[in-house]
């Protein structure tokens, strides 16, 4: 098959939204924005549309909960989590005013095994291009496929109003990346005062700007399609429309392939970036 080939059987994909395959995952705390101090319950969710749903993960799978503090200050939040145990998931309390980042990693232990058709419409879907060009160049498209997968989520709250230039800050936890193999990194804070017109992202695999990565902005009020996509040019790069009021989610899922002699075809990762807006701000809808 030929790259223009491939691109088009990618752009229908995008064009396609597969219920047999729901793997969107993110933090959803109680409110984006807090006040100082006050005890915050948050749940782990994974899905889209009738399929949204809490996530089963196990608390013993997540390696890493962390809030980074709008000063550079690190916030261990693994042991405010317990997953599946009652309403909420976990909980968390800060103290200081301005944007946090909280970050959370699991491990690559879970696995996913479809049938070819199946495996080949969520490749097509997600923009998995290294899957889907080593399955048609080993002529495996009629093969079962398998994964391993991990989970990289970010989010951001807000502690206290933000204050006017607030982006020129110390929020560089926000606007860097923070080291995870596969990560959005916006380019500005979505909070700051005035709000930025666009959301300018890029998207990092293993340290590198990673491009034709297909990258999601969702709704979660209305999470049965999401409402903006793009590809990532040859710096990782994709421009999104500002967010108006509501919560809200970016996400993205790169692959690579494994040796025949691993469980499974391919390594894979998701990564999500989550934040959300009050109802009102300033008087304004």
């Amino acid at each position: 098959m030929t790259k223009s080939a491939l691109h088009a059987l990618l752009l229908a994909g995008v064009c396609w939204s597969s219920n047999g395959v729901a793997h969107d995952f993110w933090v959803q705390p109680g409110s984006f924005w807090v006040q100082p101090d006050s005890v915050t319950p948050l749940t782990l969710q994974v899905g889209h549309g009738p399929y949204r749903q809490r996530s089963p993960l196990a608390a013993t799978r997540i390696t890493r909960f962390d809030a980074i503090g709008p000063n550079g200050s690190l916030h261990d939040l693994r042991p405010r989590l317990h997953p599946g145990n009652g309403p909420e998931d976990g909980n968390f309390e800060l103290e200081d005013r301005g944007t946090y980042l909280f970050v959370l990693e699991t491990d690559n232990k879970a696995q996913s095994h479809l049938p070819a058709i199946r495996f080949n419409d969520y490749l097509q879907v997600e923009g998995l291009t290294p899957a889907l060009e080593q399955r048609i160049r080993t002529k495996r498209m009629d093969a079962d496929g398998s994964e391993c997968y991990s989970r990289r989520a970010k989010v951001l709250v807000q502690v206290g109003d933000p204050s006017p230039n607030s982006a020129r800050g110390p929020q560089q936890a926000i606007t860097q990346p923070v080291g995870l193999p596969l990560e959005i990194v916006p380019e500005q804070n979505p909070y700051s005062e005035p709000r930025p017109a666009s959301l300018p992202v890029r998207v990092l695999y293993e340290g590198r700007p990673l491009g034709r990565a297909l990258v999601k902005l969702t709704q979660l009020e209305h999470d049965s399609a999401p409402l903006e996509t793009h590809l990532t040019d040859a710096a990782g790069r994709a421009v999104f429309h500002m967010p108006g009021e509501g919560t809200w989610l970016l996400n993205v899922i790169w692959t690579r392939p494994l040796p025949r002699t691993s469980e499974t075809d391919f390594e894979t990762i998701f990564s999500s970036l989550s934040f959300g807006f009050p109802a009102q701000r300033d008087g304004r809808d």
